[in-house]
């Protein structure tokens, strides 16, 4: 990690054509990069991560890990736009990785799966808002969970979470309001029935 890597994350990504958001009551998106796991029948929870080294791409991967360790009949996946080195060796960073086996990490560092689930650049103030920028601070005083570095990625890019039935059909869809939006997996959970 340099001040390279981390000047780099700050610069807008290249554009990409991206989806609206699957709504729920929808199928959930396909793509050659990712196809839902589906064909046992179990439901599966998806999370599309900021970039590694973000102290909320952090908590939410905590909270899904948590919910994956006690929900062993619901797949549970998360999505990395930074490269598989970056994103292998930022799980490694996190305490108690032992329970990392109960989530399948997928690394999409062209960003096709993210911009197939409508998760495109997000906006100056997504990012920056003055809410997001101190949520930093009481995510760090609270859960000790800070910034750490950034080797590849972008900030720039939404995040997202979504719950989809065995059958495919989205049951649960929450895209990202601002940077330190954490999504609350128990309602996905609920939404699962």
């Amino acid at each position: 990690m340099s001040w390279q890597t981390e000047l780099s994350s700050w610069m807008f990504p290249s554009y990409l054509a991206t989806s609206d958001p699957p709504a729920v009551g929808s199928k959930a998106p396909s793509s050659p990069q990712f196809v839902m796991p589906a064909t046992d029948g179990k439901p599966t929870i998806v999370t599309f991560l900021r970039h590694c080294g973000c102290p909320f791409a952090e908590k939410t991967y905590l909270s899904l890990r948590a919910a994956a360790s006690q929900h062993p009949d619901v797949h549970c996946i998360a999505i990395s736009h930074s490269d598989a080195p970056s994103t292998d060796r930022w799980l490694q960073s996190l305490s108690d990785s032992s329970q990392d086996s109960a989530v399948n990490m997928v690394v999409d560092d062209e960003r096709r799966i993210y911009a197939a689930w409508g998760l495109g650049v997000s906006s100056f103030w997504h990012v920056l808002n003055p809410w997001s920028l101190y949520s930093v601070y009481a995510l760090g005083k609270q859960d000790n969970i800070w910034n750490r570095p950034t080797e590849s990625g972008t900030r720039w890019q939404s995040a997202g979470s979504f719950a989809v039935a065995g059958d495919g059909t989205v049951k649960w869809s929450k895209p990202n309001v601002s940077a330190d939006d954490v999504p609350d997996f128990e309602e996905a959970l609920k939404a699962l029935g």
